[in-house]
């Protein structure tokens, strides 16, 4: 192993899986998986256990490197993703005879911004695709950042590791904070389109 290798891959990789189907093992006994379309067969508890043996035997790719540029950039990211809708109300231009146009960009073109209608049943189903269901979480957090334990272990981390313990930030609203993490500020505006 390098030297000034944070963690293991091989071990992190066994380590997450033996977490997720630990946990998955507790979400079903205690009745909070629901099953349906191809996976109705996993509501039989032996068919379930069989399944979880096979993800145990599969080597996990758990991908772990520091950002090129720093953290910063890297919680801005993913401010950008993990507290908004799916699409802007900007982004919606039109609605006409049960189409709905909307401004979208084509990567492969060089980032040019184009135009998309689709029917309005289309653009609920894509829209839908981007919604949490009932019982999950947008972000969850699993080992030394998750909520039961966060802080506790944070200060371990950073005393194991000699670091300095960071300044508790100032104060702010939540409009602040969502201002700063996304670069805007929250909208609660309805959709109007013309």
């Amino acid at each position: 192993m390098r030297s000034g290798f944070f963690l293991p891959v091989r071990v992190l990789s066994r380590r997450s899986c033996a977490v997720f189907v630990t946990r998955l093992r507790a979400a079903f006994a205690a009745g909070e998986l629901r099953f349906c379309g191809a996976l109705t067969a996993l509501v039989e508890p032996a068919t379930f256990a069989e399944r979880l043996d096979a993800l145990l035997g599969v080597e996990w790719v758990v991908y772990a490197k520091p950002p090129f540029a720093g953290p910063k950039p890297v919680l801005a990211c993913l401010g950008r993703y993990t507290h908004r809708v799916a699409i802007a109300n900007s982004r919606l231009t039109r609605l006409t005879d049960g189409n709905v146009d909307f401004s979208w960009k084509d990567y492969r073109d060089h980032g040019k911004t184009k135009v998309m209608t689709l029917n309005a049943d289309e653009f609920i189903r894509r829209f839908l695709l981007h919604t949490v269901p009932d019982g999950f979480h947008r972000i969850r957090h699993i080992g030394f950042l998750a909520n039961g334990h966060r802080t506790e272990k944070l200060a371990l981390c950073r005393r194991l590791l000699a670091a300095p313990t960071p300044e508790p930030p100032a104060a702010e609203s939540y409009r602040e904070r969502i201002r700063r993490m996304t670069a805007r500020g929250p909208r609660f505006s309805s959709i109007r389109l013309q």
